[in-house]
């Protein structure tokens, strides 16, 4: 894994949808989510602009989820039921990209990933980092 990588491929579990990102910073922007709905998806998501995310392949393949205050949107492939990505309650203007989708790249790949209080959201006068989950390979 390279984390000045600027750009990649992804796809859902059966690439039913395909898509190119350009990252915001590379994958330095990696982090975890606490709020109700992230706790349950557990995905690592990395930071691109709005434009910086072309859908290649199953534009009509992608169902959207919204919740509480409806501001996030949350993208699921309908076949797989695979998140690929959402456009940010806490930042409007950029999207959170989930790495599991990314070709070479792997959740697994972050020694240390930044926990953010999703629970105390931001636009909610809480927010920044609560924690982190590290990943230790064993042997």
């Amino acid at each position: 894994m390279d984390p000045d990588m600027r750009q990649a491929d992804g796809a859902c579990h059966c690439g039913a949808v395909r898509f190119q990102v350009q990252f915001s910073d590379g994958l330095r922007t990696a982090r975890r989510c606490d709020c109700s709905f992230c706790r349950m998806r557990g995905a690592v998501a990395v930071s691109a602009p709005l434009d910086g995310l072309i859908i290649t392949q199953g534009q009509d393949d992608l169902t959207l989820y919204r919740f509480g205050t409806k501001s996030a949107r949350h993208y699921f492939c309908r076949h797989c039921g695979i998140y690929t990505h959402h456009r940010r309650r806490s930042n409007p203007s950029q999207l959170g990209i989930n790495v599991a989708c990314l070709e070479g790249v792997s959740p697994f790949d972050f020694a240390r990933v930044p926990v953010m209080d999703g629970h105390n959201h931001p636009r909610d006068g809480g927010g920044g980092v609560v924690g982190a989950l590290t990943y230790l390979p064993a042997g």
